[in-house]
């Protein structure tokens, strides 16, 4: 078999449609691009029609095909309604990826009731009960695809990030859950735990502030932040037939952050 073909097989998502929550930010905008160059049909899901905009045309720049969605995901009434209004539109979901999140960086002791329950339920309870509405969906079609975006927070506790950090542990945990009651249906669930990435929202916050960017310089061994378009390889990866023996993990996508440390100055520190 060529090698094109053989890459073809393992690789492509052509025929596949896929819904991607959080499509806005630089990150589900990222994963939702590398979907659609791969042949994906993608719902991009968000809360900002601008930014929703903006997400849809660079899809049409890599001719793929995207289709917005806005929905407030806040119950299981909603990420059931979110579910069917894709596959009314779309015919299908194959690819369904959680990366719909907040935060608010917080010492635990000044954390409200509110915020607790604001973050709960963008990060976990909308992963939750989405991926349930979509999983008889799969089941129907012979299998699928769900890919949950964690963070360092899934591996790693970090001051001011106590909600946040349960989370995104917990999504770490019901990856494992969900993989092994769907298995049987053939629907591979996985986590994928991003490390610090270059974004526009973690601009000024990490990279602009001399203090907290040297501190994670020094500890992530590539010795440079991640960028959005890092995570593209490995959406397509487990959105594709390559990946149909992978399910249940959290695989962190980190430039070594998490691998251990080293008190030798290396070529490209800071």
């Amino acid at each position: 078999m060529p090698i094109d073909s053989y890459l073809q097989q393992l690789f492509s998502l052509k025929g596949k449609t896929a819904l991607v929550t959080g499509a806005s930010g630089g990150l589900g905008r990222a994963m939702t691009v590398a979907l659609a160059g791969a042949g994906a049909r993608v719902g991009i899901h968000g809360t900002k029609s601008d930014k929703l905009e903006e997400t849809r045309q660079a899809v049409e720049q890599v001719e793929g095909e995207g289709v917005v969605f806005s929905a407030t995901l806040g119950d299981a009434a909603q990420c059931q309604k979110l579910a069917a209004d894709v596959r009314s539109a779309l015919g299908r979901i194959d690819i369904l990826v959680n990366c719909a999140g907040t935060s608010r960086r917080k010492l635990i002791d000044t954390v409200t009731q509110e915020e607790f329950d604001w973050i709960i339920g963008v990060n976990l309870r909308s992963a939750f009960f989405l991926s349930q509405a979509v999983h008889p969906m799969m089941r129907e079609q012979g299998g699928g695809k769900i890919i949950n975006i964690g963070s360092m927070t899934s591996l790693l506790g970090f001051a001011n990030l106590s909600v946040y950090g349960m989370t995104k542990s917990a999504l770490a945990q019901a990856t494992k859950t969900m993989a092994v009651e769907w298995a049987a249906d053939n629907i591979q669930v996985n986590c994928v735990a991003p490390g610090f990435m270059h974004t526009p929202l973690t601009e000024e916050y990490y990279w602009k502030n001399p203090e907290r960017s040297r501190w994670m310089f020094e500890r992530i061994a590539a010795r440079r932040a991640g960028l959005p378009g890092d995570l593209a390889g490995i959406i397509i990866w487990l959105a594709s037939p390559a990946s149909s023996y992978v399910t249940g993990q959290t695989i962190a996508v980190d430039g070594g952050f998490t691998a251990g440390a080293s008190w030798e100055q290396t070529p490209g520190s800071r």
